[in-house]
């Protein structure tokens, strides 16, 4: 099973990424600060890190530069502010494989972790589909039947996320993390809202509701 190294200190977001990658296979450990970060990663025992810039005892930058100077191979991705474009640039000088910028949804997140661990072996997926629905993630374009449809960078996110479970029930809570983010209201009717968007664009009958449980993609 694939390990991934994930430090970062601020608990909720550790346990959002924890919960994420460990439903998508993967096996991880959470580390709170960045001397226990480095001594975790510097065992070899890890296929990838997650490395958050911002962490106690020892900083991100810190633990990346002690890190690569140990000739370890492993991909680092790191999380960056959003507004500190000289925090991303300085990651990526000093050794770090991608970044992801906070607030982030986990689907950006895993599509990165994903693609590090897969260059050297196989050719990440850039095209999903069910039935005659198409979704080109290099593109960010969709297609049903052969004929182009637009949509918004947040339908798009949550047709990808239907696109990725096909005919498994999805709960409003998963749809919420994994398209909104950590930052999500748990109360919020937004997924709702989205749902009723790509039924207009998509096919009313292509997304199906599970009453009390969420919604599913249609296979058929």
């Amino acid at each position: 099973m694939t390990s991934v190294l994930i430090a970062e200190d601020e608990a909720r977001i550790a346990a959002f990424v924890e919960k994420g990658l460990r439903a998508n296979g993967f096996a991880t450990t959470v580390a709170p600060d960045g001397r226990t970060a480095l001594d975790l990663a510097s065992t070899g025992e890890f296929d990838l890190v997650v490395l958050d810039i911002g962490l106690p005892v020892m900083d991100g930058f810190t633990v990346l530069r002690r890190l690569r100077q140990t000739k370890l191979p492993v991909p680092v991705v790191v999380l960056t502010a959003r507004d500190d474009v000289s925090d991303t640039v300085a990651a990526l000088e000093g050794g770090a494989d991608d970044y992801v910028t906070k607030p982030f949804r986990f689907e950006e997140l895993l599509a990165r972790v994903r693609l590090r661990l897969r260059q050297d072996r196989a050719a990440e997926v850039t095209l999903l589909s069910a039935g005659d629905l198409q979704l080109d993630l290099l593109t960010r374009t969709a297609a049903v039947a052969g004929r182009s449809v637009t949509l918004s960078s947040r339908e798009f996110a949550l047709a990808e996320a239907f696109l990725r479970h096909p005919g498994q029930v999805l709960s409003r809570e998963q749809l919420l993390s994994s398209v909104w983010g950590y930052d999500f209201d748990p109360g919020s009717n937004v997924v709702d809202v989205y749902v009723r968007y790509l039924r207009k664009k998509l096919g009313a009958e292509r997304v199906e509701t599970v009453r009390g449980m969420g919604y599913r993609l249609r296979t058929d």
